[in-house]
């Protein structure tokens, strides 16, 4: 397969795999939504990568010594229905890269990335992207069975937490926190995260 160096070597309206996904080596980043090429906005501000780096912080500090795993972006996450087993590169069609994602099952883990959904996941809205984080993300995330997703919304200094009901096999949201909140995630009810110092520049 020939590799793609250019993202104007592509179709933006064709539909496209994990596999082909693979072979493009151009500057741009992007994610693959059901088959289609998303590209992702201009590199995070100042902001985001404080918030970033701070819940980074806090996360490896609570998981060091447990099995749980974090992973920060850039890092490759492959999405499709809970229901089916794990699939090949070519039966995947979507991948995104979340601001921050705890994986505790590694038996998902592969050189890639993540083949299959994270426990929990953390989006940081940039600006002009609140859209696909609230909508398109948030019903991939709960079509394949994350657990627990965060947005965090960094201008309003504020994390909406949703948990996954598993009778209804969608989102609840348990909590609207602000900065001067504590924040706990209902699968590790024992990490205590001060927003204060999330959100401290």
């Amino acid at each position: 397969m020939t590799n793609i160096t250019q993202l104007s070597q592509l179709d933006l309206n064709a539909s496209y795999s994990y596999a082909d996904y693979l072979t493009w080596r151009f500057d741009e980043t992007v994610e693959l939504i059901k088959g289609k090429i998303v590209l992702m906005s201009p590199a995070p501000n100042v902001k985001h990568q404080d918030i970033s780096m701070n819940l980074s912080h806090g996360l490896k500090g609570f998981f060091r010594h447990k099995p749980c795993r974090v992973y920060a972006a850039p890092f490759d996450v492959r999405l499709y229905n809970r229901k089916k087993s794990i699939l090949a590169n070519r039966d995947i069609h979507t991948v995104v890269q979340p601001d921050l994602c705890v994986i505790c099952n590694t038996g998902i883990l592969d050189e890639q990335g993540c083949n299959g959904a994270p426990d929990w996941v953390i989006e940081i809205l940039s600006k002009g992207n609140s859209k696909r984080e609230t909508q398109d993300k948030y019903q991939l995330y709960q079509d394949s069975g994350v657990k627990e997703y965060w947005l965090v919304f960094p201008y309003e200094q504020s994390v909406h937490q949703f948990v996954l009901n598993e009778l209804t096999e969608k989102y609840e949201l348990i909590a609207m926190l602000a900065a001067e909140d504590r924040a706990s995630p209902a699968l590790f009810p024992d990490l205590v995260i001060d927003l204060a110092e999330v959100f401290a520049e």
